[in-house]
């Protein structure tokens, strides 16, 4: 049976290219506020589909992704399993890929994926579960892939295709060059899928080259089609999908001609959209001030002038003719938006004393504030404000570092070796330099990290904290380690945000009664601690608010490891000198586990050193094009109201 798009994605539907916001739109999409929010709408979706089906006494036959996107999907579908009774008993399910050669018992298999997130959860009969198999022989591999996709054409084809995009445009494994028509095949993987893929195989040379997928052809076949695409790193791509012609360099344009498939999308992956990032090409526009900001910022990077020399005509020949006429003149709309930026700087991120603060992002009424900058991991402190950093402790502030993980599994088990051998020399007796030693050249790609190994490479990072905050001026008693428990598993795949991680955040917020707080805002991080670590303390934060001193608390959001905020979103940017840079760039250094060789590199192979100091001089130098002063570097910062 075939089913329509149900209410809950078509809340705001606009067929693509016949109205005016998606005229450059040739795919449907819904923009939601989270991917929480998204994966929840879409697991309602499939749980009602399989009902149906139950209903009409028929197969529910669903195509299934894997990576991190669909992750809430599945914890929702098993939410509905144990807590509403939704039966899985008639559903056959097709997997879109594995890796191969591929063991299914590795923690890497996607066979190990869908059993630890979905599989092992639901009453899905294991006779129904199909995954590609990434042990069959290579003789056999050919065979093997045609009698996949027989057996989803025996079945009638997909009733439903759940998809993820990679940075390629890639769907399933159907790198760019695959053709439309293309079936279940084995495939050569893309260099830049295989960096996206080494954070979870701890490093890229031991993530696998090749791949079994259902191919382009297969997936056009489905009867719906729904692709989950969270998260700023995944925007450029989307717009090309979704705005961009069809082509084989981007596999993903193909679903422009399947007439029943929907992107659902969070704001950080829709940001690139014209209608989004531009509206004011495509439709008539409310000019609040942000927006009247985000645009003269745009087209001063379009036209190259900076601000004080944009004229009426070139607001007018770039669609903001409307924003012209509200405002009067470019004369007096270009002075407006030039000291709103300028506004933003300031060589006193906590305040300057006795001066005049209208027109200053920070407060003077507080000369002296405490501070709490959090850092995710123990190094993006001084990674991502390392200036500023620098800039509150000289200029008198209480400061206080609290590390909210440990960063252990970014320490290679090189690393950890060298130090437990060093501690083995200085102390021959010790046995627990043995237990690690032993562990780790014994140690195989499927093994998680014992205890000892994690205490070792934890602090392994607490003693590069350590020698890092105290370059920079700071006492050991003002730095916290606070070892949240979400993240101690071993493994890439963390816990889910607990009530102790959240009491452990709340009582050091309360014991120190910040005037303010700085935090972890870059949410591109490829393996998602930013984001838990940001919800945490969001949630203490909302916890907290009723108490008195919460009144003059401040929150500024950070970014700069792999992403910088956008000019016109800063509201506070605080400018470095060549010596700055130097002195930031020396505290990141003391992170030496983290310098050559970093695990997590990303999709940016430069070390985190570089690219920062790169993201702090195109910041300054965007300032500068834009008609500000000229700087050597700036660190950027985002006001958050809770």
């Amino acid at each position: 049976m075939s089913v329509d798009i149900p209410n809950y994605l078509d809340i705001s539907y606009k067929e693509p290219g016949k109205f005016e916001e998606t005229r450059y739109e040739k795919i449907h999409n819904v923009i939601v506020e989270s991917s929480t929010e998204g994966s929840l709408i879409v697991a309602k979706e499939i749980a009602d589909l399989i009902k149906a089906k139950q209903i009409s006494k028929s197969h529910c036959v669903l195509g299934l992704a894997t990576g991190s996107s669909p992750i809430k999907v599945y914890e929702e579908l098993v939410r509905m399993h144990k807590e509403e009774g939704l039966s899985f008993s008639n559903v056959i399910s097709f997997n879109l890929d594995e890796y191969y050669p591929m063991d299914k018992n590795n923690i890497q298999s996607y066979y190990y994926f869908m059993h630890e997130h979905l599989f092992n959860h639901v009453d899905i009969l294991p006779e129904n579960i199909n995954i590609p198999d990434g042990t069959v022989s290579l003789e056999d591999l050919y065979q093997y892939c045609i009698d996949y996709e027989i057996k989803i054409k025996s079945l009638g084809g997909l009733d439903f295709q759940l998809l993820g995009i990679g940075r390629t445009g890639h769907i399933g494994f159907n790198e760019p060059g695959s053709h439309f028509n293309s079936g279940t095949r084995s495939i050569t993987l893309d260099h830049i899928t295989r960096v996206d893929a080494a954070p979870s195989f701890l490093g890229i040379d031991n993530v696998p080259r090749k791949a079994i997928t259902m191919g382009v052809g297969t997936v056009r076949s489905a009867k719906r089609i729904v692709l989950l695409g969270w998260g700023i790193s995944k925007a450029e791509i989307l717009k090309k999908t979704i705005e961009g012609n069809i082509t084989s360099h981007v596999p993903a344009t193909y679903l422009q001609e399947h007439n029943n498939t929907t992107f659902v999308l969070d704001k950080g992956a829709s940001s690139e959209l014209t209608r989004i990032k531009t509206p004011w090409i495509v439709t008539s526009c409310v000019w609040t001030d942000t927006l009247k900001l985000k645009a003269v910022v745009w087209l001063s990077e379009l036209t190259g002038k900076p601000f004080l020399k944009l004229t009426d005509k070139d607001y007018n020949d770039n669609g903001m003719s409307g924003l012209l006429a509200e405002e009067g003149s470019a004369y007096h709309l270009n002075i407006k938006m030039f000291n709103t930026l300028q506004h933003t700087i300031t060589g006193w991120p906590g305040g300057k004393p006795n001066a005049d603060d209208t027109n200053r992002p920070e407060r003077a009424s507080i000369p002296k504030k405490r501070v709490i900058i959090f850092s995710p991991h123990p190094d993006d402190d001084v990674i991502s404000m390392g200036g500023t950093f620098d800039r509150l402790v000289e200029q008198g502030h209480e400061v206080h570092i609290a590390y909210q993980t440990s960063g252990n599994i970014a320490v290679s088990d090189e690393e950890a070796l060298k130090f437990a051998e060093i501690s083995k020399v200085l102390s021959p007796d010790c046995k627990e330099s043995d237990t690690v030693i032993k562990t780790l050249n014994e140690k195989t790609g499927n093994d998680i990290d014992s205890i000892e190994v994690r205490k070792l490479k934890g602090l392994i990072r607490r003693s590069e904290s350590l020698a890092a905050t105290r370059y920079l001026g700071l006492t050991d008693s003002n730095v916290h380690f606070l070892d949240l428990p979400f993240y101690e598993t071993g493994a890439i795949k963390k816990n889910n945000l607990s009530q102790v991680d959240i009491d452990i955040m709340c009582n050091l917020i309360e014991r120190i009664k910040p005037h303010q707080i700085y935090a972890a805002g870059d949410l591109a991080d490829p393996h998602g601690t930013h984001k838990v670590c940001l919800d945490a303390l969001f949630e203490s934060l909302e916890r907290l608010k009723p108490n008195k001193y919460m009144d003059d608390c401040w929150v500024w959001l950070y970014r700069g490891a792999w992403h910088e905020w956008e000019s016109y979103e800063i509201e506070m940017a605080v400018p470095m000198s060549p010596d700055q840079v130097l002195r930031k760039r020396h505290a990141i250094f003391y992170h030496q586990s983290q310098k050559d060789g970093v695990m997590f590199q990303g999709n940016d192979s430069r070390e985190f050193w570089v690219r920062v100091e790169d993201r702090n001089r195109l910041t300054a130098k965007k300032y500068n094009v834009l008609g500000l002063a000229d700087y050597a570097a700036i660190e950027a910062f985002k006001r958050y109201h809770f």
